[in-house]
């Protein structure tokens, strides 16, 4: 089969190999434009496997179409992709387009929905194979598969432990029914769906008046990106590595109750929060006891706003 394939990082990366383990033929990547920061993994595992490379940018216009059209693709495989593509890239293919989502839709639809079902607390997740349209994942189901989430899972551990190998499994299995023309299309149920905006750093501060299992969910949903935020003497500090205690303390949410050497207690409402790894501004990430050093924490101070 001509496949084309939409994507980026190391799960693009590790779907190209699937790929060609599985004997398909990669006709052509997409992979967004370069950055300063690092090599994409996928650009760089074409450029060893000598599959072409494109990179258009945001804007799928007349040239790029025009060369994509020459690769002759049977089907478009998404994997890990951030922008919407035109309908005349999505409906060329005979076979049409399948993308990879990591959540059950029509739950958390939009871009941080592994942030989002740990920071609600949800039990259970997984991954959806589904044909595209010119919405926010809203096509067709082809196929899932459920995870579950693990109460100190953090987005680090459900989607590299869990979901990322879930999705390349699910995403050779999906190609596996198209070729054997069982590839179902099953349309969302609407009144089931939810869609959240992007994590990001100004949705992601802490509100030590919160239950602590709330303000434990947010720091590990938000971890690694874009870490829970708190203030400690008027500066930014982001909290990441933490642990939920079920000890709860005579003192004000929010407050420092002990400084042991795994970290820092915080007081919470129903329980204390064991800080192990933070990120004081301007700096990097560091261990919670070296930052109580550095700065003279003591018991008795308080994070907040």
């Amino acid at each position: 089969m001509r496949i084309v394939l939409i994507g980026q990082a190391a799960f693009g990366e590790k779907v190209l190999q699937a790929l060609l383990q599985t004997g398909e033929q990669v006709v052509g990547i997409y992979v967004p434009v370069d950055t300063p920061r690092r090599p994409d993994p996928l650009k760089e595992a074409a450029k060893r496997l000598g599959v072409p490379i494109f990179q258009p940018g945001r804007t799928w216009g007349a040239k790029t179409y025009a060369e994509y059209v020459k690769l002759e693709p049977d089907l478009n495989v998404m994997a890990f992709v951030t922008d919407i593509l035109p309908l005349n890239i999505l409906n060329y293919p005979k076979l049409g387009t399948i993308q990879y989502h990591p959540s059950l839709l029509p739950k958390h639809r939009g871009g941080s929905a592994i942030n989002w079902a740990i920071i609600n607390g949800d039990t259970k997740t997984g991954v959806t194979i589904f044909w595209p349209d010119e919405k926010i994942d809203t096509g067709p189901i082809l196929l899932q598969k459920e995870a579950a989430i693990s109460p100190d899972d953090t987005v680090g551990s459900l989607y590299f432990d869990k979901l990322f190998p879930l999705g390349v499994e699910a995403l050779i299995e999906s190609i596996e029914l198209i070729r054997a023309g069982k590839a179902p299309r099953i349309l969302q149920d609407e009144s089931q769906a939810t869609y959240e905006a992007l994590c990001t750093e100004k949705g992601a501060v802490v509100d030590w008046s919160e239950p602590t299992y709330k303000v434990y969910n947010l720091i590990r949903g938000t971890d690694p990106k874009p870490g829970a935020t708190t203030y400690f003497q008027g500066a930014r500090l982001k909290i990441f590595e933490s642990e939920l205690l079920r000890v709860c303390w005579d003192r004000p949410s929010g407050e420092v109750a002990e400084i042991i050497e795994r970290g820092i207690i915080v007081t919470g409402k129903g329980g204390s929060i064991l800080v192990k790894r933070v990120q004081p501004e301007g700096s990097a990430k560091i261990d919670a006891f070296e930052f109580a050093q550095s700065t003279s924490l003591r018991v008795g101070d308080r994070f907040g706003g």
